[in-house]
């Protein structure tokens, strides 16, 4: 018996919940989750969001002992070079949780591993993002074909950003700031369909 949630492959975790639907009082509620942490965690938003493209789901990663752990925020839009759909997925998480790593594909709780390869074959950065203001490098990690992964560091806590089809990570390259909405979320948010990359798709 244990009373923490268990993946087969992972051991203990925090548990993941999402929201159904997504608007401008769910993510409030999701904020207000989070602030009740000991230490809060940021809830990554590209803004302003690229052109076409809305918010379309958000989650968090915790349980009430331990409170927020990590933030997950979904964007969708037209993939920047083929013009179809697109999906980008945020998310903020301590050390340990393995939420990013859960939607990047790859094994393990933390991408150390596959950041400290990425870093030996690659001189530089892959992308480079603005995150609350700062410069911010982003290293591609490998993962499966369908999806591109990449992985950072922003606030002292993994950063991830992945994005379906993998063609879709080059709108890291289109000079995308990333907003914490905790400090604020401004009004002008536009919010889609939810994706199903938070529901059980990814």
């Amino acid at each position: 018996m244990h009373s923490t949630w268990r993946c087969d492959n992972c051991g203990d975790v925090p548990p993941f919940h999402v929201a159904e639907h997504i608007s401008a009082e769910i993510v409030g509620a999701v904020l207000r989750e989070s602030a009740s942490s000991a230490e809060r965690i940021p809830l990554w938003c590209p803004w302003p969001l690229p052109s076409g493209w809305m918010v379309t789901g958000v989650g968090w990663s915790g349980d009430d002992r331990f409170g927020v752990r990590a933030t997950v925020l979904a964007c969708s839009g037209p993939e920047p070079l083929g013009g179809g759909p697109a999906d980008l997925v945020l998310v903020a998480e301590q050390p340990g949780v393995g939420l990013g790593t859960r939607f990047a594909g790859i094994p393990g709780l933390d991408p150390g591993h596959l950041l400290s390869e990425a870093l030996s074959e690659h001189t530089g950065p892959h992308a480079k993002i603005k995150a609350a203001g700062h410069p911010t490098p982003l290293w591609c990690v490998k993962s499966p074909e369908d999806r591109s992964a990449y992985v950072s560091e922003a606030k002292g806590m993994w950063l991830y950003a992945v994005a379906w089809p993998a063609s879709a990570g080059y709108l890291l390259a289109e000079h995308v700031v990333l907003h914490d909405l905790s400090e604020g979320v401004p009004p002008e948010l536009v919010f889609g369909a939810p994706t199903p990359y938070l529901h059980g798709r990814a």
